[in-house]
């Protein structure tokens, strides 16, 4: 018997991290729960557990093997002007669970962000490249992961996630399909479609490797293979869904000016999954395709075509 704690596990990804562990196959369908392995979940949603609470953290890891840190601030534009609240969720709170696990001989995966970069490169982040945030919620991020990794602990960095369980890009372009003919998309920030249930399986494989010894400690990049431009993804969305991607038209980041900056180039390496005995993701199309057959996305691109 293993018991892994999913905290933030109300989110996109958490979802979706709980149904990894459950379900008899992933809905990814690659590799999810081992069948020969006893799993008792505790599942910590933002109502049932304040992550700043240190006492509250204390108390609920007790009795885990492992626990993945979803909890998080993800509001990039209102970290902005809420910096301290954010990094209390983002980064200190990272401690509270840090240090609970060290008590009680707990593993700690905790997820990260490719925002700790500051998007200058024009190839892949290796998971050793020194970070630089660009905005405040990079800034609290960072934060966190070095709490993690100072007791020992695993660091998962990924980006530009979407999923059935939130709000998300691709949801946001299958809605868009249904009410305007044409949408703008830029063309002139890259990064790496992923897709939540495929990262969840990946992240249990993690937990699996490091609970049996033969994950080392440390960051790792949990993204999808390959790279796109949001222009070239909405194209792509749209193709899949049997929609015309001529309704998708260039533009550049300048013309969607937002408080937070943003990296212009998020793609990260995944070289440190081959110590762990890990494949990396597969490439974006072919997640976005999976996900598309899923019963929430599907749903969303049949009214787009209706």
């Amino acid at each position: 018997m293993t018991r892994w704690l999913i905290t933030g596990a109300g989110g996109m990804l958490g979802r979706d991290l709980v149904a990894a562990l459950t379900e008899p196959t992933a809905p990814y369908g690659r590799h999810a729960r081992r069948s020969e392995t006893s799993v008792e979940i505790t599942a910590a949603t933002r109502d049932n557990l304040d992550v700043t609470d240190a006492a509250a953290v204390a108390s609920l890891v007790s009795g885990h093997d492992i626990v993945i840190n979803a909890a998080a601030w993800t509001d990039v534009d209102a970290a902005e002007d809420h910096e301290d609240v954010a990094t209390d969720i983002n980064g200190r709170a990272v401690n509270n669970i840090a240090a609970a696990c060290t008590v009680n001989g707990t593993k700690l995966i905790q997820i990260s962000t490719d925002y700790v970069f500051d998007g200058t490169r024009t190839s892949p982040y290796p998971e050793t490249h020194p970070t630089s945030p660009i905005n405040a919620y990079g800034r609290g991020k960072l934060l966190g992961e070095q709490l993690a990794l100072r007791t020992g602990g695993y660091v998962v960095r990924t980006a530009w996630t979407y999923g059935d369980h939130g709000p998300n890009f691709v949801a946001t372009m299958l809605k868009l399909a249904a009410t305007r003919p044409t949408v703008d998309v830029v063309t002139d920030q890259i990064g790496q479609p992923t897709w939540t249930a495929a990262l969840a399986e990946q992240l249990v494989r993690l937990g699996t490797a490091a609970l049996a010894g033969t994950a080392p400690p440390g960051v790792y990049h949990g993204t999808a293979s390959g790279q796109a431009s949001w222009h070239d993804l909405a194209r792509t969305i749209y193709d899949m869904a049997g929609l015309d991607p001529d309704r998708i038209k260039p533009t550049t980041a300048e013309a969607f000016a937002r408080p937070a900056k943003r990296p212009a180039y998020s793609v990260l390496g995944h070289d440190a999954w081959a110590a762990a005995g890990i494949p990396p993701q597969p490439d974006w199309r072919v997640q976005l395709d999976h996900a598309l057959s899923e019963p929430g996305m599907a749903d969303l691109a049949k009214a787009a075509r209706s």
